[in-house]
């Protein structure tokens, strides 16, 4: 059987993980072993935490609806349920929007959500 000589496929593998090494500090880009261990935490918390950057932009809309709705007498729980009670189906996202950039309509929204609130 003739002898198999693995150099190029062995390099290949190292300059992956290099590669995808590069940007650390220290040891963690320099060598392989370390390099490897680091890019398995890596690749795990950039996993982990693309499914939190949407719990967290969540959490950051409802504060500012909630900032916004207190400013025009109401509390975001009321606000909320005063929309769902009148029809209006508009999400988290562009509420915070609104109340950002266009405050004269979020007020208009609050005044539908009082509304609602006051016949119910």
């Amino acid at each position: 059987m003739s002898r198999v000589k693995r150099g190029v496929i062995h390099r290949k593998r190292v300059n992956k993980i290099m590669k995808m090494a590069k940007g650390y500090r220290g040891s963690r880009k320099r060598r392989l072993k370390q390099a490897k261990e680091q890019i398995l935490h890596s690749l795990s918390y950039a996993y982990r935490d693309r499914r939190n950057k949407k719990r967290d932009m969540r959490k950051l809309w409802i504060t500012r609806i909630n900032a916004a709705a207190r400013l025009n007498g109401m509390s975001y729980s009321r606000l909320i349920n005063g929309l769902k009670n009148a029809g209006v189906e508009i999400n988290r996202k562009m509420l915070s929007e609104m109340a950002i950039s266009n405050a004269e309509a979020f007020t208009k929204l609050t005044d539908i959500a009082k509304e609602k609130m006051a016949a119910v």
